[in-house]
């Protein structure tokens, strides 16, 4: 059913989505979509805070370098720059709204508010509610957009498709409510907020982790994809095999925290300068090499120097859960190990967060804006939605022709997959990608994992070709294609670069290394 016309539909209300819909709201009515899993997002469980340069110690010129370092010769330095110089601004915003950041008292204190250090930063500048500033911004951010008289809330639709014309525009999304019936949502121009793909993998640090379905609603529509291979694993997610995952933030070695091995000892220093406070590639990688080389399934992440009135202090939120879970940090090492978290690559804008599809903007972790290169910097991530969604904001406010090209029809099916099945297939896709396309890969996993993958595919087609309408069918079918184009960008790179470690291919192979680029169309032809 036709579910009306509507100005700006946005797809995902975490930091982005959110702060997208607050800024273009004084000029365009805005429909948000934000289901109910949106609060167990990428945005609700960021720990650390946000970076900027706001001490009078800091400056552009640092940050960017710092930003370029970590990516590791892939970042767009335009990109770098320009989110950089916005995000001073972005915290005077928010800070306009309310975000409860944690002040700091001290009078050495350069700036009002707290800032800590997180890896690959050489300088204090995260500003921080305590340890859970992404629920800290959320909770802003909602309570500005329930009250504001030119946003809808739309918490009973999941999208599931984009909806084109012959034009190649982009017109509106189709969605399914909790009875599975399909709603068409026309909109004169569609935002994707929508989150990254660390749900390819089977351990991640969100409870429900998006696995890449803005990316390959866009690439249906035939918009373009960049730097897929550049997974981030976050070091230092809490080890507990029988919970929930649960983040341990960086910040937790920016004040100080060391890692050792389950024999107690400490192994970065003897890899990197920088020890603990490397970039996040560098970390992980270690970890894993150490876990591989005791034979463990986890490493130790010890702040009980620090002491129980510091940790209280600046980990209220992480001291809490992990009490909560039989673990006291004050008086015991907190056990940890690397999950997926963050992706680097996504829809390919520009700093507008305009896609290849002409009224098609993604903003967030579902863009590739070029910021982030080859690895992102800790605590960059909620900058980049702060500076992206502000500026998509201010080119939505210039109206352009609506494109008036018949839509394109996808014609319905009627068979059910069952649940079971539908179970079955995704842990198959993430455990290829886990053993095969992970911290570490190289070619002859890379190929099995080609292989596997597009067997899979296959076997699923008729299936979901005949298919009635289902929200974790096309989750599934969405996911399923974004790790067969991920492992193609993975084997196209041969060299190793940031998140993407092949020991088949050299260290920095290519001296001039370009982002990876790839559409739906390239894995249809293979």
């Amino acid at each position: 059913m036709s579910d009306g016309k509507h100005d700006v539909l946005i797809i995902g209300g975490g930091v982005a989505g959110l702060v997208l819909a607050l800024e273009v709201a004084g000029q365009r009515r805005v429909t948000l979509m934000r289901p109910a899993s949106d609060d167990q997002g990428a945005s609700r469980w960021a720990q650390g805070g946000i970076a900027a340069v706001l001490s009078p110690l800091d400056d552009f010129d640092a940050h960017v370098a710092d930003t370029l370092v970590a990516g590791d010769g892939l970042c767009d330095e335009r990109a770098v720059r320009f989110t950089v110089e916005q995000g001073p601004a972005a915290i005077e915003w928010l800070l306009s709204l309310g975000v409860p950041f944690t002040p700091d008292p001290s009078p050495e204190a350069t700036y009002p508010y707290h800032l800590t250090r997180e890896g690959g930063h050489g300088a204090r500048r995260i500003i921080h509610a305590d340890d859970a500033t992404g629920r800290a911004v959320v909770d802003t951010l909602m309570a500005h957009a329930r009250a504001h008289p030119a946003i809808t809330l739309r918490s009973d639709l999941t999208a599931i498709g984009l909806i084109g014309d012959d034009a190649g525009h982009c017109r509106g999304a189709r969605c399914l409510d909790g009875e599975g019936r399909l709603h068409e949502l026309l909109a004169e121009d569609t935002v994707l907020a929508t989150g990254g793909a660390s749900g390819l993998y089977r351990h991640t640090t969100s409870p429900r982790p998006a696995s890449g379905e803005g990316m390959m609603m866009a690439a249906e529509l035939g918009a373009e994809l960049m730097n897929l291979e550049f997974q981030q694993f976050h070091p230092t997610c809490l080890y507990d095999p029988e919970g929930p995952p649960f983040l341990i933030s960086e910040a937790v070695r920016g004040e100080g925290g060391l890692l050792l091995n389950t024999q107690g000892e400490r192994f970065m220093p003897a890899l990197d300068p920088r020890a603990e406070l490397a970039p996040r590639d560098i970390v992980a990688r270690a970890i894993d090499a150490e876990m591989q080389r005791t034979g463990s399934d986890h490493v130790l992440l010890d702040i009980r120097h620090l002491g129980e009135s510091a940790i209280r202090h600046h980990f209220p939120t992480i001291q809490a859960h992990c009490a909560a879970r039989g673990l006291d940090i004050a008086r015991s090492p907190i056990p940890v190990v690397p999950a997926a978290h963050y992706s680097c690559g996504g829809v390919t804008t520009d700093l507008d967060g305009a896609t290849t599809v002409p009224r098609l903007h993604a903003i967030g972790e579902v863009a590739c804006t070029g910021l982030h290169g080859a690895n992102r910097m800790a605590s960059n991530s909620l900058l980049e939605c702060l500076v992206f969604a502000r500026s998509c904001a201010r080119r939505l406010g210039r109206r352009d022709p609506v494109s008036t090209a018949p839509l394109r029809r996808v014609p319905p099916g009627t068979r059910r997959m069952p649940a079971e099945a539908i179970a079955e297939a995704f842990e198959t896709m993430r455990s290829v990608m886990s053993s095969r396309v992970a911290i570490v890969r190289r070619d002859a996993g890379l190929a099995d994992a080609a292989d596997s993958l597009a067997r899979l595919q296959d076997e699923l087609a008729p299936r979901v070709r005949h298919a009635a309408a289902d929200a974790e069918l096309t989750r599934l079918w969405h996911a399923l294609r974004l790790a067969r184009l991920t492992v193609a960008c993975a084997r196209a790179r041969r060299e190793s670069r940031g998140l993407h470690y092949n020991p088949d291919c050299p260290v920095h192979g290519d001296p001039a290394p370009r982002p990876s680029r790839i559409r739906l169309s390239d894995l249809e032809e293979a």
